[in-house]
């Protein structure tokens, strides 16, 4: 595989590591030059120990163009869309966009999905943890019908970004970057997506159809300085009327990623850093007692089973809901609604016949 990536952040390193541990060809672009020293200088040595000298870095302007199979858009979301139409044009065999797909006001979003499908190029969403060992096991879980029927779904992403901004170090704060513009696909809603992604991907597993409705409560800081969402508090309910809720935070510490699927007989959940170096499922049925499964993993790990995901779909010729632009795309329509129905502090219905516009949202 020979993959170009875009944008020599934190996520860029990441990705270029996974590439490179798959044993793949990586061609590394930024707009800035800093970012590319920084690179080679700072973050990947102090990640993995030494820079690999066979990642190729660029400039954006004086990148190769053409003759990849992969290209990875890891830039800040407000320039993903632009980006990936570029992307378009060199004609790669797929492209994988970094969550969030696009910003909360959805422009040119179907306009790209349409010209993905003109051009017949695959194209993923960077929602890793839906295809974690510990996801597969939760719906391998939900569809032995351990916990019984279906009652409701939870999902919880809180974390306090410190952790975002001790990784990029060079940033002063949310204000220095898209993460504190909710309009910029920032904020609570769009940073810790995982939350309505994973909740979607689950709602699937079980048969309880798309996301319909989204009422939200969501803690906006905005100073002049800033203009964010801290905490994203939504209640969902599906096509086929499955109703439970996700709630999205920066504050919270330590961290909490979590799902719980509650059945008429028991219940399973999903955990994201059970302990340290694993995530795990917990099963609970009937009168028995709760079991609890454990997958070691490290950061690395997840991109790595990311990109192999991905390599495995091309090579079958298929690619799976999980990581599709659909259902990243799905996702951004449950953002969108999130911020409507707390400005107009009503229930927003999603039309999913007008595309992914916001002619789709539709205040009760």
């Amino acid at each position: 595989m020979k993959v170009k990536i875009l944008g020599a952040g934190s996520i860029g390193n990441h990705l270029s590591n996974a590439s490179r541990r798959l044993g793949w060809d990586v061609v590394l672009c930024d707009v800035d030059p800093t970012a590319l020293e920084r690179t080679r200088t700072e973050i990947y040595p102090g990640r993995y120990g030494a820079f690999d000298t066979a990642i190729s870095l660029y400039e954006a302007d004086k990148a190769p163009r053409g003759g990849f199979d992969l290209v990875i858009i890891g830039t800040p979301p407000d320039h993903h869309i632009d980006l990936a139409m570029q992307a378009i044009a060199e004609m790669p065999r797929a492209i994988l966009i970094e969550k969030p797909v696009c910003r909360p006001d959805l422009e040119n979003a179907q306009a790209f999905f349409d010209a993905a499908q003109k051009a017949g190029i695959s194209v993923f969403v960077g929602y890793d943890h839906v295809v974690g060992a510990a996801a597969a096991a939760t719906v391998d879980a939900l569809n032995a019908g351990t916990a019984g029927t279906l009652s409701t779904l939870d999902v919880e992403f809180r974390e306090y970004w410190g952790g975002i901004f001790a990784a990029h170090p060079w940033l002063d704060g949310p204000h220095d970057s898209y993460l504190g513009y909710w309009q910029r696909g920032g904020g609570a809603s769009g940073e810790h997506s995982h939350a309505i992604n994973l909740w979607q991907h689950l709602s699937h597993a079980a048969g309880a159809g798309r996301v319909a409705a989204v009422t939200a409560t969501l803690d906006y800081v905005s100073d002049g300085k800033v203009d964010y969402d801290r905490l994203c508090l939504l209640n969902l309910e599906t096509e086929n009327g499955l109703v439970g809720r996700t709630v999205q935070d920066v504050v919270t510490q330590p961290p909490r990623k979590w799902a719980r699927l509650q059945g008429d007989r028991g219940y399973i959940e999903w955990h994201c850093g059970f302990q340290p170096g694993c995530d795990a499922v917990i099963v609970k049925a009937d009168d028995a007692d709760a079991q609890t499964e454990r997958f070691e993993k490290t950061r690395p790990d997840d991109f790595i089973r990311e990109l192999t995901h991905i390599e495995q779909a091309l090579e079958a010729g298929d690619v799976p809901a999980d990581l599709s632009l659909s259902r990243g795309l799905d996702t951004m329509l449950v953002v969108a609604a999130a911020h409507l129905s707390a400005a107009r502090r009503r229930t927003v219905r999603i039309d999913y016949s007008a595309g992914w516009t916001p002619a789709a949202l539709q205040p009760a």
